[in-house]
């Protein structure tokens, strides 16, 4: 396979399973996207969407029991076919990884400096004074106040702002090509999260790295994806430029995310939701797995379920049988009109 020059991580028909006793959890389906250097590539979608299992493949932290199929491709090395001694080497330090709950992924025993320079030495060689001394140069990186002093705190002295911005600095306290960033700014208040946000694009331009930004929170994507891949049911059911998803929808679960968001547009009026829930992936529908969910649905979408395909300009792509519909409605969430609107 050859890769384009600027190009650092290409993943390919990724699909990872989990047997249970219930039966086989289909938890990714089928995703691919590509990575280049420098850009912020945001997936989105509900809660199980396979988000997170996607980038746990990714790094190679999945448990031992996933059925693990497809390409991951970094710098031209199929992650999937090397050593368990070269993948500890790439996790870390050349793909590093935000993970949802700093209080949780950090070590409540262990001051932020000794985690932090553990990072450092797993990945080099170097005196530990070395290494703390890098840790106080990422804290000084990522904002946090009276550095050196800090290196001696535990992650209960921290706030929740202050240990998230902890773990950016681990993440790319080696420098990495990759951060993958799983809902970075989850359960932190907005002015908190406007921060983190700008932090972590501060960091992303100081190591020059690309990023995979997972959040349901399109507002986030917004403001800082350059594309946006759109996750149901294990699946991709959208990608293409940010601006482009979210001004030119083109599949009504998209539509729908975008109508369930608070906006100045909708300011004073309710909110669409989409009815319903997600799908079981132990027991997906004939089909279309939208498609019990969808105001569109019709006889083709519960025989078929539909691929990614061509749906516009610039490599814009939808997998939906009826996306030249959504196209042509004037306002894609009015699809998920509420009934006292409908009235």
């Amino acid at each position: 396979m050859r890769n384009s020059p600027n190009e650092i991580l290409h993943v390919e028909d990724l699909t990872v399973e989990f047997p249970t006793d219930d039966g086989v959890v289909h938890a990714v389906r089928g995703v691919s996207y590509t990575l280049h250097e420098g850009e912020v590539l945001g997936i989105v979608g509900e809660s199980g969407s396979g988000k997170s299992v996607t980038s746990l493949a990714v790094m190679g932290l999945l448990p031992r029991g996933a059925r693990v199929r497809g390409k991951i491709v970094y710098r031209g090395e199929d992650v999937l076919k090397l050593s368990a001694r070269r993948r500890r080497a790439l996790r870390g330090g050349k793909i590093g990884m935000i993970f949802q709950d700093p209080m949780t992924a950090l070590n409540p025993v262990h001051t932020i400096g000794d985690q932090l320079a553990e990072a450092v030495l797993a990945h080099g060689l170097v005196p530990y004074k070395q290494a703390l001394a890098r840790a106080k140069e990422m804290l000084d990186l990522v904002g946090i106040p009276q550095a050196e002093a800090r290196l001696r705190s535990y992650p209960h002295e921290f706030s929740g702002g202050m240990r998230q911005r902890a773990m950016i600095a681990m993440a790319v306290i080696n420098s990495p090509d990759v951060i993958i960033a799983d809902e970075p700014t989850t359960a932190l208040d907005v002015t908190v999260q406007a921060q983190i946000l700008e932090k972590l694009l501060e960091v992303k331009d100081a190591v020059n790295a690309a990023i995979v930004l997972i959040t349901h929170d399109l507002g986030v994507v917004a403001g800082t994806a350059h594309r946006v891949l759109v996750m149901y049911a294990g699946k991709p059911v959208e990608i293409g430029d940010t601006d482009t998803v979210f001004y030119r929808p083109r599949m009504p679960y998209t539509a729908g995310l975008l109508g369930s968001m608070p906006s100045l547009e909708t300011s004073g009026g309710r909110l669409r939701p989409i009815g319903g829930a997600p799908p079981s992936l132990i027991n997906l529908p004939s089909g279309c797995p939208f498609s019990p969910r969808c105001p569109l649905a019709d006889d083709t979408c519960t025989a078929e379920e539909p691929g990614l395909a061509e749906a516009g300009e610039g490599g814009h792509l939808a997998a939906c049988h009826h996306w030249r519909e959504v196209a042509a409605a004037p306002d894609p969430t009015a699809l998920f009109r509420t009934e006292s609107e409908a009235v």
